[in-house]
């Protein structure tokens, strides 16, 4: 039997008393609490659609906590409190400590946040848009009193033109949130009331930036961008306001122009696609990432964008193996587990310069992608992968019911033929994979196809995960060709770890508990409801969580992992080792693997990194 019993055995989650996490700091989150008067995250949020009348409205606001016991139904229409409780700093969520609150929202609370709008001037024609980057769960938004917006999903944006709200000076924005966490089905991620394990502390509110711009009353709204170097071409599809001509510049990394096209809308139909010959165009990889400039020109609008040239598929090689590939030929992928949590700031980083260390310190490595667990990041932090050659594999936040802890994780570890012997497409099968709430499906289907549609112009990411471990999973067929519709230039992995229904382009296991080899995928050859699989490409999606725990450096006297050590050295060896036995395996047909992981998280101490980034285990 290849499963080592004993390394089961200790990874069962023990049992411990309630206690508070040690508060540690990063060195970027001291500096910015030492800091008052810095504003969090001064850049532009958004890179690849850049304007330059744009306002960062991180920093200090109101807020209040309130006692609602229907707050489920209530946040839609609730009033504001009269009087705030204190400060928080934006866009750290209350539960964070750099927030400046250190306290919980619960699911019978609304959590409230007032400040003051200084107007920007408007021209005759200008548009002002109020753009909330982040805000977990569900918000709604007042501007002097008058309800103008209301939005769900913790890993969507949204924006909203509040020219018509405004008054001349300062204008009172307030916000009201509620969070259920793992009290309701909607998508979450590792958040839990309770944190324990490999579940991670809930936060609430305001998470990611906050700003406004002013835009023309004919402007672009949207872009897609497909850079095709197969068929030397920049394809630019343009979601537009009003009728203009549309010019789009390309530039080289000297900032001259090396290609341009241009197109004149279709009166009322508001969307436009220009084509730009880029016969010789220069292809981007991890060993050069090579970005091109675009200037994008609609009347008085200006957009910066960029767009990088690269192709990403699977295809049957000389030695009969399907594989995962850049520019058509073979790339082994060699990846990290990014759960994307900091002990000072939870799901929001304490600053772009601690995203680029991180990021840095993945290369540093010798690795040349991550896989990002479970969360949709700021838009920046693709921006940061593109530019340095970090290839990426998106997971789909999760959601639904908690799974049980028998038939959703423990059968799976134990019995490998348990792993494609569950169906996803029955009401039976959604409620044992915490599927069975329609409001949950329906918003799993919007989020995942929001997150595709907005990063899918960024050349870092190279796969789509939609499943993982089977929490939440329901329809992947349908999820996948839903996936290959809105992006045919992408690889799908329909169900990382098991309950694999012999979709999509890749077959990925999750290997803990056995030796490190091949695994047959059972589908190979075989026909699904929309296509014959010429074969699969094969990666182990998730494997390693070794253990050892540095005593200043983390959250806790204990741990919680895969395997521990009784010296660093030992942990040292055991850790090369098994990335050494994974490596051979490119060999055998492997096109990649995914370490778990990048860095520690609260109980978690299987980190190549501690949790305040301060120590680097693996040299």
């Amino acid at each position: 039997m290849d499963l080592d019993i004993a390394r089961v055995i200790k990874s069962i989650p023990k049992e411990h008393e309630k206690e508070e996490l040690a508060p540690l700091m990063t060195s970027w989150g001291e500096e910015l609490a030492a800091n008052l008067e810095t504003v969090p995250f001064p850049e532009h949020p958004r890179p690849q659609f850049a304007r330059k009348r744009v306002w960062i409205l991180n920093g200090w606001w109101q807020y209040a906590f309130v006692a609602c016991p229907e707050a489920s139904s209530r946040w839609r229409d609730e009033r504001p409190p009269q009087d705030m409780e204190g400060l928080i700093r934006v866009p750290f969520s209350p539960e964070a400590a750099l927030s400046g609150v250190g306290r919980q929202l619960q699911p019978d609370e609304l959590l409230w946040y007032r400040c003051n709008l200084t107007v920007p001037e408007l021209g005759h024609d200008d548009r002002c848009l109020l753009h909330f980057d982040g805000v977990d769960h569900a918000c709604a938004l007042y501007l002097n009193g008058a309800q103008v917006a209301v939005h769900e999903g913790a890993y969507q944006p949204f924006s909203v033109d509040v020219t018509d709200y405004l008054n001349m000076g300062d204008t009172m924005l307030e916000l009201c949130v509620y969070d259920p966490s793992d009290t309701g089905t909607q998508l979450r991620g590792k958040q839990r009331l309770e944190r324990g394990g490999m579940w991670y502390t809930a936060q609430s509110g305001i998470w990611q930036t906050v700003w406004m711009e002013v835009v023309p009353a004919t402007h672009v709204e949207d872009l897609r961008i497909v850079a095709d170097p197969d068929h030397g071409e920049l394809l630019l599809t343009a979601w537009l306001e009003g009728h203009a001509r549309l010019t789009v510049d390309v530039l080289d990394d000297s900032r001259t122009v090396v290609a341009q096209g241009a197109s004149e809308p279709a009166k009322g139909v508001g969307v436009v696609t220009v084509s730009v010959r880029m016969p010789d165009a220069h292809r981007w990889s991890p060993d050069d990432p090579y970005l091109y400039r675009l200037r994008i020109t609609y009347g008085s609008d200006r957009v910066m964008s960029y767009c990088a040239f690269r192709t990403v598929s699977v295809e049957l090689c000389e030695d009969g193996a399907s594989r995962l590939c850049l520019n058509h030929e073979p790339l082994f992928c060699r990846g990290l587990l990014d759960q994307g949590y900091w002990p000072d700031g939870l799901m929001t980083a304490p600053s772009e310069a601690a995203m680029v260390a991180d990021l840095q310190l993945v290369k540093d490595l010798g690795f040349n992608m991550v896989r990002k667990h479970i969360k949709v990041e700021p838009e920046r932090w693709y921006w940061l992968c593109d530019r340095l050659g970090i290839l990426v594999w998106q997971d789909m936040p999760s959601g639904g019911a908690n799974p049980a802890d028998w038939p959703a994780r423990n059968i799976p570890t134990l019995f490998k033929g348990s792993w494609h012997a569950l169906t996803d497409d029955d009401e039976v099968s959604w409620k044992r994979l915490g599927a069975a709430d329609e409001s949950y499906r329906n918003a799993w289907i919007q989020n995942m196809s929001a997150t595709v549609s907005r990063l899918s112009n960024h050349p870092c990411i190279m796969l789509w995960v939609l499943f993982n471990e089977s929490w939440g999973q329901f329809d992947a067929g349908l999820a996948t060709q839903r996936c290959w519709e809105l992006d045919p230039t992408r690889p799908v992995l329909s169900a990382s770890g098991w309950y694999d229904q012999g979709t999509g382009d890749v077959h990925g296991v999750h290997n803990y508990f056995r030796g490190m080899h091949m695994f047959d995928d059972p589908f190979a050859g075989k026909k699904d409801r929309r296509r014959v699989h010429r074969g699969r490409a094969q990666v182990i999606s998730e494997f390693g969580g070794l253990v050892w725990h540095e005593d200043e450096h983390s959250s806790l006297p204990h741990s919680y992992g895969y395997a521990e050590f009784e010296s660093k050295d030992a942990w040292l060896g055991g850790v090369k080792e098994l990335l050494a036995s994974a490596e051979a395996l490119e060999g055998q047909g492997l096109s990649g693997f995914v370490y778990t992981q990048l860095s520690d998280v609260e109980e978690e101490t299987n980190g190549l990194v501690t949790y305040d980034r301060k120590v680097r285990k693996l040299s």
